[in-house]
């Protein structure tokens, strides 16, 4: 049955998009609002909607992981990028990695054939009038529309600086120095006449064949450095150079010559430390190791894990000739730096994404202080949901906070931060309310495993009583997530669809 309504839809992003088609999806039609691809931001090189400009992994799929355990939430409540990402995944050990193109193709495909869905490639300087409207422009919101919240707010805007890392082609990179292989090992035995580089090549889909890695000695790694901290960087935007003075960057997405700048080590204990990869040449753990992910279904692109930079692109590739294994290595993407835009979510905003003053206005993605692609297309998900339950008069759901989503929702607008310093964050078992002790069994720390277990049933069980109190007709997926089979055998929990 079809809804009459009035909802604009602002940013194609991933935020944009998800709530795009919750409520399409609902028979509830939107209108979408991207500057693309009349014009595009700094960061963004295609004219696809739901493009994903920095790494390209989703975080973990891990059973007990807290990344894990938003994707299983979401999936229950029936998320449909990470559908789509599940189809154009690429191999990245426990990770959700993707093809970058493929998936912003596919989206952007579904998004212009959905009969619910019209798009306008619109820059808006200010909200249109709506029964409802969902802002999720991301973190290259213009200054123009910025300013127009910063109005509507009636406060200034939050500002913060992350990167891009640079992507070679595999075929450029040199196996007799680089080799493949996931931390701890699992790579085949080096000597093994059977194992030839044509066919580590073509292995590709398993967890073994996840990463390649270039080690390097303390020589090696020392010139590294020098490198990096020499090396001239590329010139901000005007009015990112003003906000760069007073604000600082996002701890998980530091450019690799922020690091290196806090001392000679600190990328020995980052993204190049070395624990768990033996090289298989001295048989031993190198003094540093970089390792590169794949980042298209080909294995024919690969980005270097941790390097986001916003090094001068000439001396980029210096940077990455010093890499054992990469001297000739062929880039098809230099990193990038650019500006992240975030409202100071205690002050202005509901766990139910409703502004405070202007609950027919929802925030989503990173605008709300919500950090990673998973999360930004979970908060979409909710305020779309929302939206569609406001519709039918019904009240705005705020999900437990015993729930992944539930618990950082309830972060960024907790009341004890008003006044104070906000930061982005990201899922996090540490946002989670405690478990009551099991016998005291769940305290120590090697107990870690059985805790995290507890904190995903306890979830899923929230979710079952949160569906049978508010009947939300949830419905059972076609094939159970792993979670599901493993950790809450014994919790009737249904997967959802608000």
């Amino acid at each position: 049955m079809t809804v009459t309504s009035n909802i604009v839809i602002i940013g194609g992003g991933l935020a944009g998009t998800e709530a795009a088609f919750q409520l399409a999806d609902r028979n509830i039609p939107v209108t979408l609002y991207d500057m693309k691809p009349t014009r595009r931001s700094p960061a963004h090189h295609s004219n696809d909607l739901a493009e994903i400009v920095c790494s390209n992994s989703f975080g973990s799929q891990g059973p007990t992981t807290a990344s894990g355990l938003l994707k299983l939430e979401m999936e229950t409540l029936g998320c449909k990028l990470l559908q789509i990402a599940q189809s154009v995944s690429v191999p990245a050990g426990k990770a959700l990695a993707v093809d970058r193109d493929a998936f912003a193709r596919e989206v952007t495909r579904q998004i212009m054939a959905h009969p619910y869905i019209t798009f306008k490639d619109e820059e808006l300087s200010e909200f249109p009038e709506a029964e409802f409207t969902i802002l999720a422009t991301g973190p290259m919101t213009t200054p123009a529309l910025t300013q127009h919240l910063s109005e509507l707010l009636k406060r200034d805007q939050l500002y913060f600086f992350d990167a891009a890392s640079p992507i070679v082609v595999k075929d450029s990179i040199d196996f007799n120095i680089a080799f493949y292989q996931d931390r701890y090992g699992n790579e085949k035995d080096p000597k093994d006449p059977q194992d030839t580089e044509d066919q580590r090549s073509n292995q590709t889909a398993g967890e073994n064949r996840s990463y390649i890695n270039c080690p390097l000695d303390k020589p090696q790694y020392e010139a590294l450095i020098q490198k990096i901290l020499a090396a001239e960087k590329t010139p901000l935007k005007s009015f990112e150079e003003t906000e760069a003075q007073k604000t600082k960057f996002f701890e998980s997405c530091l450019p690799v010559e922020v690091i290196a700048s806090r001392g000679t080590n600190t990328l020995r204990f980052g993204p190049m430390k070395p624990v768990g990869i033996e090289d298989p040449r001295t048989g031993r753990w190198p003094y540093a190791v970089v390792q590169l992910r794949q980042d298209n279904a080909e294995g024919t692109l690969y980005n270097i894990v941790g390097f986001q930079t916003n090094i001068k692109w000439g001396e980029q590739k210096e940077m990455i000739q010093l890499i054992p294994g990469l001297e000739n290595a062929e880039v098809v993407r230099y990193g990038v730096m650019h500006r992240n835009t975030f409202i100071h979510s205690p002050e202005v905003l509901q766990p139910t994404l409703q502004l405070k003053e202007h609950p027919h206005i929802l925030v989503a993605g990173q605008l709300t202080g919500t950090e990673g692609y998973t999360e930004s297309i979970a908060t979409g998900m909710m305020a779309a949901i929302n939206i569609s339950r406001l519709i039918q008069e019904k009240s705005a759901l705020s999900l437990p906070n015993n729930t992944m989503l539930g618990a950082l929702l309830h972060y960024i607008t907790r009341e004890e931060a008003i006044g104070k310093n906000f930061q982005p964050i990201n899922s996090n078992w540490g946002l989670m309310p405690e478990l009551k002790d099991i016998g005291g069994q769940l305290k120590k720390k090697k107990d870690r495993p059985a805790r995290n277990a507890a904190y995903v049933k306890r979830a899923l069980q929230s979710l079952h009583q949160l569906n049978c109190e508010e009947h939300l007709s949830m419905e059972a997926p076609e094939t159970p997530p792993l979670l599901y089979l493993e950790l809450a055998a014994d919790a009737p929990v249904a997967a959802p669809s608000i």
